[in-house]
């Protein structure tokens, strides 16, 4: 079995992200597609998709229920939004194929933040690293044939519904859990516990202490996919994406807790932090 590697600024350093042509605009940085929302819940979209573009990706578009729409828009006014089919406030089974057929432009995909709609996972298919969230992560798990290239990034509770498993058995068991499941559906998993475990289908396994438990706040997850989903649409492959992702991720909420406090600071506060928690990995 593979050591379990520590992340680290030094680790990630001798792992840099795909140099980018700094001639190249937007269009070489790539096109990061946010899925999910509904029409009480268009925030975790925004933060995914804010999140996405603050690592790096070069065009952003969200593709939400048709309610949830023009608040989106007037939330992200660089991204494209586009309402797609509902049934009862959130996304109906028609939406997957509208998915699908956006996703062949992008690089990369975060589906499922903020919506509970069971057949969401439909939609994953095709060459794009797909990085999978929330209530479309146990519909992953149901393909008879899944993308080659996906995160998935699921908490305990998600872990255990995709396991079978009590949460406290996630918990003792995360490190093997994380294995297990990315060798099983052959996907990247990024089981988000105190400490953070992301295993790959070949066995290898890294571990994050980074953050805090402020960290666990309405929105944080939400954030992480969008950071995780940006890397890879700037090149990064999906191992490499969500390790970063991950690091990144509990370095801004570090820094937020030595300025406000161990508590109370906000998902999208952590927004404006991941540029700088990226420019200080060299």
């Amino acid at each position: 079995m593979k050591r379990t590697r520590h992340i680290t600024r030094g680790l990630l350093a001798r792992w840099p992200l795909p140099k980018l042509d700094p001639d190249g605009g937007k269009v070489s940085r790539g096109t990061l597609l946010v899925a999910g929302g509904s029409d009480t819940v268009s925030g975790a979209v925004t933060l995914a998709g804010i999140g996405g573009l603050r690592a790096g990706a070069g065009t952003l578009q969200i593709a939400t229920t048709r309610r949830a729409m023009p608040i989106v828009a007037g939330a992200v006014p660089e991204a494209r939004v586009l309402g797609l089919p509902t049934v009862r406030g959130e996304l109906a089974p028609a939406a997957a194929s509208a998915i699908t057929r956006l996703a062949a432009e992008c690089e990369a995909i975060v589906l499922g933040p903020g919506s509970q709609a069971a057949n969401l996972a439909r939609a994953a298919r095709g060459p794009a690293v797909w990085v999978v969230d929330a209530a479309a992560i146990p519909g992953f798990a149901k393909l008879a044939t899944r993308p080659p290239h996906a995160v998935l990034t699921p908490h305990p509770g998600e872990m255990a519904r995709l396991c079978d498993l009590e949460t406290a058995e996630v918990i003792e068991r995360a490190p093997d859990l994380a294995r297990e499941t990315a060798a099983r559906l052959g996907c990247v998993i990024a089981l988000k516990c105190a400490v953070t475990f992301i295993a790959s289908p070949d066995g290898a396994l890294f571990e994050s202490t980074a953050g805090n438990h402020g960290l666990g706040t309405s929105g944080s997850g939400d954030v992480l996919s969008g950071i995780i989903g940006g890397l890879a649409a700037r090149g990064a492959d999906p191992l490499q994406a969500a390790v970063w992702g991950v690091h990144v991720h509990g370095r801004a909420g570090d820094v937020l807790a030595r300025r406000r406090g161990p508590l109370g600071y906000l998902a999208r506060e952590l927004l404006e932090e991941i540029p700088a928690a990226l420019a200080r990995i060299r």
